[in-house]
């Protein structure tokens, strides 16, 4: 089969381990994003399959219309969320997914609270230009952190934050979030302004749905302390457009650290990038040798099953 591999960055596909499982097939790489339809169909022509490194590329019906030859899509990790499923069947596309970055996300998202509630980016960068000790930061002790969205990665930050010592309670998510948390012994805040008003850090941690899309409101934000931190290294979606930066122009929350874009890569004129109390790194929560292993393994075993005449992790109906 011809396969495409788009959005690659970092040249990350060819080293992973299980690369030379491909060696029989036509494998095309691209190391950068395009977004124009046209850019796109003639990128991915004659493709029979496309990997796809999680949601960098919206595959939607207009672009299969273009694309006659495509018969799969081998996506690493579960969400699909920029793929017309639907259209992918009415066209006989099969669409397989598997895998987890849990905890590389976990670990990154701790990896933002400590660097921010410090200001070590910041920091680092007035060191190289000469000037030293220019900001105080803050320890974690005793400090509340709101887990937004409390599932496996949710679970694991809280785990991080009992060992520094803070006070840990949750919000957000539906009933069963609530009910997971209870049983874990977290409290859960239901009255959401209130979780946003008593919290010294917030890490957002929920699944970008239709129902969570803007879930996170400007009023929200604007309830935060002065001197809070808002996480996030789930999806920019979730948030209300442009709420996070009227509320950090506003002072309330005093801080932020943001790993994930409405529209990426990210465009350097982004206000985001522009705030000194804003630390803004380029979707790096799963970008980590072991997940990468455990994506490309997983996407590559399901080109080979499909191969065989044997799908699996099929995410769409049975197609025509």
């Amino acid at each position: 089969m011809k396969i495409v591999i788009p959005d690659d960055y970092q040249d990350a596909a060819r080293q992973t381990g299980s690369f030379g499982r491909l060696s029989g097939h036509e494998v095309v790489i691209h190391h950068d994003t395009l977004k124009t339809l046209p850019e796109l169909a003639e990128r991915f022509a004659g493709a029979e399959a496309l990997l796809l490194i999680r949601e960098r590329t919206p595959i939607n019906e207009e672009l299969l219309n273009l694309l006659p030859d495509l018969r799969l899509i081998s996506q690493t990790g579960q969400g699909v969320g920029h793929i017309d499923l639907a259209a992918c069947s009415r066209r006989g596309i099969v669409v397989c997914g598997a895998g987890s970055g849990t905890l590389a996300t976990a670990e990154f998202a701790w990896t933002m609270i400590m660097a921010s509630r410090r200001h070590l980016a910041l920091e680092a960068q007035m060191l190289r230009a000469g000037r030293w000790q220019t900001s105080i930061g803050t320890v974690l002790k005793g400090r509340t952190l709101g887990i937004y969205g409390y599932g496996k990665i949710g679970k694991l930050v809280a785990g991080f934050a009992d060992a520094f010592g803070m006070k840990v309670v949750t919000g957000g998510g539906r009933a069963a979030t609530a009910e997971r948390a209870e049983k874990d012994g977290r409290p859960y805040i239901a009255e959401q302004s209130r979780f946003f008003e008593i919290c010294d850090v917030i890490s957002v941690h929920l699944r970008l749905l239709a129902a969570t899309r803007g879930v996170i409101t400007g009023a929200d934000l604007a309830r935060m302390k002065a001197d809070a931190l808002f996480v996030n290294t789930s999806r920019a979606e979730l948030v209300e457009p442009g709420a996070l930066v009227r509320a950090l122009k506003s002072g309330r929350p005093g801080y932020a650290a943001v790993d994930v874009y409405e529209d990426e890569p990210v465009a350097t004129d982004h206000p985001l990038l522009a705030m000194d109390n804003v630390l803004c790194t380029p979707h790096l929560g799963y970008v980590e040798k072991d997940t990468y292993e455990l994506f490309f393994g997983a996407a590559i075993e399901q080109i080979e099953a499909f191969a065989a005449g044997r799908p699996i992790n099929v995410l769409n109906p049975p197609s025509r």
